[in-house]
């Protein structure tokens, strides 16, 4: 696992831990204590992807597109 904060993780570094996390207990040869520690961090890990998530749907939503569909500029969003 790494040690690098969840905060500070991009999607796919997020993903990447969260997959092992998730091969660990499906394996189901941890120690209970060990099982809630990758549990905590799963779910941590799970809400930080789901943000970033949010984050490239809300600026894929922001590209104005012209009559043709050509992207012609972004819309502000709300946060961003």
């Amino acid at each position: 696992m790494s040690e690098t904060p969840v905060a500070e993780m991009s999607f796919e570094q997020a993903m990447a831990e969260l997959e092992q996390v998730v091969n660990k207990l499906e394996r189901g040869d941890v120690a209970l204590e060990d099982s809630i520690k990758l549990y905590e961090r799963g779910a941590e890990l799970k809400a930080r992807c789901e943000a970033k998530l949010k984050e490239a749907e809300e600026k894929v939503a922001a590209i104005t597109l012209d009559g043709n569909g050509t992207p012609t500029g972004l819309t502000p969003v709300e946060g961003l």
